[in-house]
């Protein structure tokens, strides 16, 4: 299932790409979202994912507070933020400040992400997750890469300390129905170039 709808995405032409990049940027910028959230999390786009760098450009311009995921970060790097201090694991996640003009670095899938001496955010202070997917189906379940990082790092939060989690993705990548197990952590929304769908009253429309 993976492989098939990775496929799928990857074949979109450059011209596909730019166009459902900017339908998301205008979609979110004329939702309720765009204002009421100051602190956002996003990712930097690989393997076909839907290119959010117009979006960040535009909200960072409107002053958000813009983070991206790290993986496996050390204890010592992430310091001491109010009164917590992360754990390292296998699987850890964890989200740091970020400028568009600030230095990248890659992690060890490849993926970009910010340099060492970026400041740390607390999951719990932020206030919507922009997450990348493989797939999605309209009950709110995400398929992820595999790793389980998303599922893990907000599985361990209380439903009521989450940040609202929207899914971005393709139209193509949805599929009729995926299998959910007890610990994934559902969308509360998904956004494609089509538009909205929501799956959780916390999204407000």
């Amino acid at each position: 299932m993976r492989r098939r709808h990775r496929s799928v995405r990857c074949r979109l032409s450059a011209g596909q790409q730019w166009l459902h990049a900017e339908a998301v940027r205008r979609f979110f910028l004329a939702s309720p979202l765009a204002w009421r959230n100051r602190r956002i999390a996003a990712y930097l786009s690989v393997d076909g994912e839907v290119n959010l760098r117009p979006l960040l450009d535009s909200l960072q311009r409107m002053g958000k507070l813009l983070a991206l995921p790290v993986v496996e970060r050390s204890s010592l790097e992430l310091g001491e933020r109010e009164g917590v201090t992360p754990r390292r694991s296998s699987n850890q996640m964890s989200f740091f400040a970020h400028r568009l003009e600030a230095p990248l670095t890659r992690n060890r899938f490849g993926i970009e992400e910010p340099a060492p001496g970026a400041p740390w955010i607390n999951t719990r202070a932020l206030d919507l997750v922009l997450a990348p997917l493989v797939a999605f189906d309209d009950q709110g379940n995400r398929l992820g890469m595999g790793g389980g990082f998303y599922d893990r790092h907000f599985g361990a939060l209380p439903e009521r300390l989450r940040p609202l989690l929207v899914g971005i993705a393709h139209e193509v990548q949805r599929a009729d129905a995926l299998p959910a197990a007890p610990w994934d952590v559902p969308l509360d929304g998904i956004l494609t170039e089509a538009g909205w769908r929501a799956f959780s009253p916390r999204m407000g429309f």
